[in-house]
Formats: C-alpha cells, sequence, structure tokens
C-alpha cells in the first residue's frame, strides 16, 4: 500500500471532499455517492491535475466507446457475450473440504468420468442445490 502524498484526499472527511468534488465539477455530488467512490473520485482529480491527465490517444479511445447523445454506443455495436472456458479448460472448485475438477469439452463438460451438459448439472451434483454451474466455479 502506497502512503498517502501532499495533498491526499485520503484524511479528508466527507464535508471536505464534497467541496473539493464541487470545486471541480462545478455542481454537488450525484445522491448515492459513498464517501469512498467520492475520495476515489477526488483523488483521480487531484492526480490529472498534479501528473497530468490521459494522452490524447487514450482520451481518443476512451470517447469512442461513449454514449452518443441519442443513447446509442458509438464503438460496441454489440453486447459482450458471457465468457465461455475453451475447450479443454480445467476447473477446480473446493466445496466443503474436498476438491473438485471439472474439464470442459466441445459440447459437454466432464466430471468424475462422467459427461454432463453444462456447469449448472455438475454444480448441483456437487451441491445439492441449484447454483448456477460458472457462477458455482468461479467463470
Amino acid at each position: 500500500m502506497t502512503t498517502p502524498q501532499k495533498g491526499s484526499t485520503a484524511a479528508q472527511e466527507r464535508p471536505a471532499l464534497v467541496e473539493a468534488w464541487i470545486n471541480t465539477n462545478g455542481q454537488p455530488p450525484p445522491k448515492g455517492f459513498s464517501t469512498r467512490l467520492l475520495r476515489l473520485a477526488c483523488e483521480y482529480d487531484r492526480q490529472v491535475r498534479d501528473q497530468g491527465g490521459l494522452s490524447k490517444a487514450n482520451l481518443r479511445k476512451l470517447l469512442s466507446y461513449a454514449d452518443k447523445p441519442d443513447g446509442t454506443r458509438q464503438g460496441c455495436q454489440r453486447k459482450a457475450t458471457p465468457s465461455k472456458p475453451s475447450t479443454g479448460t480445467r476447473l477446480v472448485r473446493e466445496w466443503q473440504g474436498q476438491s473438485h475438477v471439472v474439464m470442459v469439452m466441445d459440447r459437454h463438460v466432464l466430471y468424475q468420468c462422467q459427461t454432463y451438459r453444462s456447469l449448472s448439472e455438475v454444480a448441483r451434483l456437487i451441491t445439492g442445490a441449484r447454483w448456477s454451474g460458472p457462477r458455482f466455479f468461479g467463470v
């Protein structure tokens, strides 16, 4: 962990953070902004002020992903697809003191020399409850 630098927001209380936010952004922080998030935002603003912000190339790249005024996306044409472990991936999950190993195949998963249609089937077999398989195995 790094030590707070001079001018750091690490020790500031919420009223001082709100004041810093207003000085930087010209308006109060959004409702529901936690003190932690406010501290992180103010610290980022301080670092930008002291060290310079993003390079023009990085700023341009970030803005390409931002919403247009009409609410549509500029840079992302489709939604991100859920990640699926690639064939051959070995998933290990410890449950109640026992390690469970699952091998991901093309159209099924292999667990204890048996094939199953999904990780959820295996998670249900292991726990006895209806778990989301990807969530249970941390995928």
